[in-house]
């Protein structure tokens, strides 16, 4: 079963997209905050990871550049799911070493799951365990 870890401040959001990923069979860890996302991110190293931007103690742009920098991190692809739809902020997502950038207005929760589906299945070879 693959883990995806949400980290997203809106709780109903949350609620949402933690339910619809675990009835596509996934396993979901959710953070409320930059912080807590990257302290997860550490402990549970996830198949992948639904990163918001804008989020209390730390953003998201922070978050993503903490894992990207560390090498047994940096392969655990990262999906920015966010509001902020600026050219300059996707460019800025992107250039940091996010694997997609997705706004949430212009997604629903099942095409979000479809899209997670399909990075996976992309980036299986990076990101399986080694025995």
């Amino acid at each position: 079963m693959k883990k995806i870890l949400i980290i997203e401040d809106d709780p109903f959001l949350n609620e949402m997209y933690a339910t619809k990923f675990s009835q596509s069979g996934f396993q979901v860890e959710l953070a409320v905050d930059g912080q807590e996302g990257l302290k997860k991110i550490r402990t549970i190293k996830p198949n992948l990871i639904l990163l918001d931007i804008v989020l209390p103690k730390m953003d998201g742009f922070e978050v993503l550049k903490e894992v990207k920098k560390d090498a047994q991190l940096n392969k655990i692809p990262i999906v920015l799911l966010t509001n902020l739809g600026q050219k300059k902020e996707v460019e800025k997502g992107l250039s940091l070493g996010a694997d997609e950038y997705i706004i949430k207005a212009h997604f629903t929760p099942t095409a979000v799951v479809a899209k997670v589906k399909e990075i996976l299945e992309e980036s299986w070879p990076r990101t399986r365990p080694r025995n």
